[in-house]
């Protein structure tokens, strides 16, 4: 009869404690940015244990695509069932996720006149991250992925900083400009007039295969690579120029292509292999 009493209770812990195991999203963190002049948004991914342990976790930053925000991986990547569910399966280590909003005000990851978004994110972003969550501050511990215009972004910080980051995962990415000419039409649709210095070296900073040439061979294979792209995707013919490009060079890395388009269907299936290999990045020595 005891046993009997005690067992609503027991019941009662057990749930608690599957409750416990899932993680926590907040997507509308804050943060004043001198550089861009306002607030910026971010969303954030805390895993299971973070507030029942004291300890420090690696970091990924998962940024957005084009005509999304901060809560495009929140909403339709699914990112807190997908990281949870790699975390219980053992398949990923636990850690940390920051997505911020690369979309309101100007649209992009990168400096383009008075809108320095890389700036912001180096200097203003990753500081403020790591000293309100506990993050683990080294290159080991901190990855990079992305889709479509995140994936771009997920390209050049990985080679323009390669430092700074163990792996980069971009999906579908737009590679950059294939060639100026077309990196021309785009600023003239977009109403911006640049130079044709200012456009020359904008190609030089913002394609990745003019990277791949430049930054010098052992930064580039610093970072563990894995690229992913449909097979149906419009921008299939850039990543696998960026494949061929690798290869070329001898940089390992990791290529993928499924069967698939530029969806979130295609980059919810890809989040877990992305989770999968950067908790591998993390754990290597």
């Amino acid at each position: 009869m005891y046993k009997l009493k005690l067992l609503p209770y027991f019941l009662f812990a057990f749930t608690l404690s599957i409750y416990a195991q899932n993680g926590t999203v907040m997507d509308e963190e804050i943060l004043n940015s001198k550089i861009l002049n306002g607030e910026r948004k971010y969303a954030v991914y805390l895993p299971p244990d973070y507030d029942s342990s004291k300890r420090s976790y690696p970091v990924l930053y998962l940024l957005h695509g084009s005509g999304d925000d901060q809560t495009g991986w929140v909403q339709f990547g699914e990112v807190l069932h997908i990281t949870d569910k790699a975390i219980k399966e053992g398949k990923a280590t636990p850690m940390i996720i920051i997505m911020p909003d690369a979309d309101t005000g100007k649209r992009g990851y990168f400096n383009v006149g008075e809108w320095r978004y890389e700036d912001f994110f180096f200097d203003e972003l990753i500081p403020h991250v790591e000293s309100k969550y506990r993050i683990k501050k080294d290159k080991r511990y901190r990855a990079v992925a992305g889709l479509s215009m995140g994936g771009g972004g997920t390209f050049m910080y990985a080679l323009h900083k390669p430092d700074m980051f163990s792996s980069a995962c971009p999906l579908s990415a737009y590679i950059g400009p294939l060639t100026i000419e077309q990196l021309k039409e785009r600023a003239q649709r977009r109403g911006d007039t640049f130079s044709e210095e200012e456009i020359k070296n904008f190609f030089e900073q913002h394609n990745a295969l003019s990277l791949i040439e430049s930054v010098p061979l052992e930064k580039i294979k610093s970072v563990k690579w894995f690229i992913d792209c449909g097979d149906d995707d419009f921008l299939y013919e850039g990543n696998s120029l960026v494949h061929i490009a690798m290869k070329k060079k001898e940089i390992p890395h990791e290529y993928r292509v499924r069967d698939g388009g530029h969806s979130w269907t295609y980059w919810r299936a890809s989040l877990p292999l992305v989770l999968e290999f950067i908790s591998d990045s993390f754990h290597q020595n």
